[in-house]
């Protein structure tokens, strides 16, 4: 019961109280919060408690990312709980599919592994509340009151998410380990209100709601997990005739929902992002997060492997946080040009290239396996104009081969459509 009223508590507190009429009340806010939780971590937690840092001076505190965080573990986390006893946990949970078993009140969960490095994180019952609380208030398309039906597709459940369950909201979770055809069946009979899965399972589910063997009429469809692509939007937007939302969260928190309006605004009242620049005058940077609430398994100066674009327009919903025009992906799909030095190919660029002769093109995937070779992989059925391929060797002059595009079944791998396979 105190569990419910706690997570009710900051349903209120992010749906009517963390609200800022201005960009420098929110500015102010962010000061507040961070000098408190730096004081905090200062004072108990095992791996800051030692170096001589000031919750004035956030610049003096190490940087940290998926790496440092795992190599540091044991003394990062104020649980006390080990990195092998964690794994051990939420690799059993991966493999049993039962995503139940906490160590003592803690919630153990596990990243998907993009980024090279799979991460083990902790969240306590009062993040845990926090964390329900906070994203029922920003996406519940109805009031908390109001029955509603969640379909939840995802690699792997949790805790975090069973959480959100009541007798007034039902949850179900959809296990994309098992094959796409069972879900089908099991998603018309529930007739979700608010449909929540990676854009490549939104995809295949308008596909399906298209060719009439689905049948649901969702009032809010959010895309979680993996880059949301334009045509992708556009395309489960035209069949389901709804805008397409958008969770952006990592294993470091809850970093972006989208507003009423359908933009995606940094959670600036949860964290401060700050923007490691990639290039000059263009949008493009890396996000460094610092969690204001996290003290199980803080979050300080944590720099993110993905890249971010700042939007250039204003959102009019009210909400001063910066807006994200579009999640590119993560640096590591960075293409290069061959020189000295090396020129960055962002992935956005081959994207809308592709996109720009081949609109309907669906599938589709460009990758870079060395500095002088790439390949162009399209629908069996689709070829290639030699215009596209022209403007292709332009943006990365290297030998470039069209090759015939073979998707994987596994729904749980990310659909990249730009990757690069060697290091630089």
């Amino acid at each position: 019961m105190f569990y419910k009223l706690l997570t009710f508590f900051y349903y209120l507190r992010a749906k009517y109280w963390l609200r800022f009429s201005s960009r420098a009340k929110l500015e102010r806010y962010q000061q507040k919060q961070l000098k408190r939780i730096l004081g905090y971590m200062k004072k108990h937690n095992p791996f800051y408690h030692t170096k001589n840092l000031s919750e004035r001076d956030l610049p003096s505190w190490p940087c940290m990312d998926k790496y440092n965080l795992m190599t540091h573990f044991d003394e990062l986390n104020t649980a006390h709980i080990p990195l092998a006893q964690a794994q051990r946990i939420a690799q059993q949970a991966e493999v049993t599919r039962d995503f139940t078993p906490k160590i003592g009140k803690y919630s153990v969960g596990l990243s998907s592994g993009t980024s090279g490095i799979r991460g083990v994180f902790l969240i306590s019952p009062r993040e845990q509340a926090q964390w329900s609380g906070t994203i029922l208030a920003k996406m519940l398309p109805k009031s908390i009151f109001c029955k509603q039906k969640i379909a939840f597709f995802l690699r792997a459940d949790n805790n975090l998410y069973e959480s959100v369950k009541s007798h007034i909201i039902q949850f179900k979770f959809f296990d994309l380990k098992k094959p796409f055809e069972q879900h089908i069946s099991i998603l018309k009979n529930f007739q979700p209100d608010i449909l929540v899965a990676p854009p490549t399972v939104l995809y295949l589910l308008a596909q399906a709601q298209e060719q009439e063997k689905l049948h649901i009429a969702p009032i809010k469809i959010i895309s979680v997990a993996d880059v949301l692509y334009d045509d992708v939007k556009q395309y489960i937007s035209r069949i389901f005739k709804q805008k397409v939302h958008q969770i952006y969260q990592a294993t470091e928190g809850l970093i972006a929902c989208t507003c009423a309006q359908g933009h995606l605004h940094l959670n600036e009242e949860l964290m401060l992002v700050q923007q490691k620049n990639l290039e000059k005058n263009s949008g493009r940077f890396i996000p460094v997060l610092t969690d204001f609430n996290r003290t199980t398994q803080p979050i300080i100066r944590y720099e993110l492997n993905d890249i971010l674009t700042l939007s250039s327009q204003p959102c009019f919903c009210g909400n001063p946080s910066l807006v994200i025009e579009r999640i590119e992906g993560r640096c590591d799909d960075v293409l290069y040009a061959p020189g000295n030095p090396l020129h960055p190919v962002f992935p956005d660029f081959i994207v809308r290239l592709v996109l720009q002769y081949l609109p309907f093109v669906g599938n589709f995937q460009f990758r870079q396996v060395s500095l002088t070779k790439a390949q162009l992989a399209l629908p069996v059925d689709m070829k290639c104009p030699p215009e596209l391929l022209t403007q292709l060797k332009q943006v990365l002059p290297i030998q470039i081969d069209v090759t015939v595009w073979r998707p994987t079944t596994d729904l749980t791998h990310k659909q990249k459509r730009v990757v690069r396979e060697f290091s630089v």
